[in-house]
């Protein structure tokens, strides 16, 4: 599967992973070979006061920790996708005004974001003819995730400005989360943890296939 870029932000989430705890340099999977001349004496002996917690350490948060979330305009994802085919960019249709893709950060498999090409940041911003197109590309995504998904319900939202929780604030875009009757749980509040049961490619593999041939530009 190509590398894919997509767009992440809003109800989606960082990964996690379990750590390597009480267990030896042998059960992480590391070999004889790789140790050979790496210090490995214990921590015994190091300041800290050991806890139940396990760390996952996550270097390349660095990112958005020195930058921030909200990306300048050359960088907006949502107007580097467009240029990008389909697969790599995990676009799923493209409109005239509009078009849809998956979120990075999905809250639910199927978490879809419909944009204007327009590096527009409000609702109330967008022309007749964009809001009109977000509407039915709005219409024709939940068509397409009941079939391909046999979802019960849907939450659809917009976030308008920082204040309110746009992760990329600066480029418009709606929401629409596929739900089911049996998608809660304790999860994401114990481990902050979204567990998916589909990678992002097959997913948007199976709703692009199934996306009507007549709304596709």
């Amino acid at each position: 599967m190509a590398e894919q870029f997509g767009a992440g932000e809003g109800f989606g989430g960082e990964g996690f992973g379990g750590g390597i705890g009480d267990a030896g340099f042998g059960d992480a999977g590391f070999g004889a070979d790789e140790l050979e001349g790496v210090d490995i004496s214990g921590s015994r002996g190091l300041a800290g006061v050991p806890d139940e917690f396990q760390r996952l350490w996550t270097p390349h948060r660095m990112v958005y920790i020195q930058h921030g979330q909200q990306p300048g305009e050359d960088l907006c994802p949502f107007c580097v996708a467009p240029s990008m085919d389909d697969e790599s960019s995990l676009i799923v249709a493209r409109g005239r005004h509009a078009y849809v893709l998956l979120n990075l950060f999905p809250y639910n498999s199927g978490h879809l974001l419909v944009c204007p090409y327009r590096h527009v940041p409000l609702y109330d911003q967008a022309t007749p003819e964009e809001t009109a197109e977000i509407a039915s590309l709005t219409q024709t995504a939940m068509r397409v995730l009941r079939e391909v998904s046999n979802c019960d319900g849907f939450n659809l939202g917009m976030n308008q400005g920082r204040i309110a929780g746009a992760g990329i604030a600066d480029h418009l875009h709606q929401h629409i989360v596929p739900r089911w009757a049996t998608d809660s749980n304790f999860f994401p509040i114990i481990a902050k943890t979204k567990a998916l049961p589909q990678l992002l490619g097959d997913v948007r593999a199976s709703v692009a296939a199934a996306w009507p041939a007549a709304q596709q530009s």
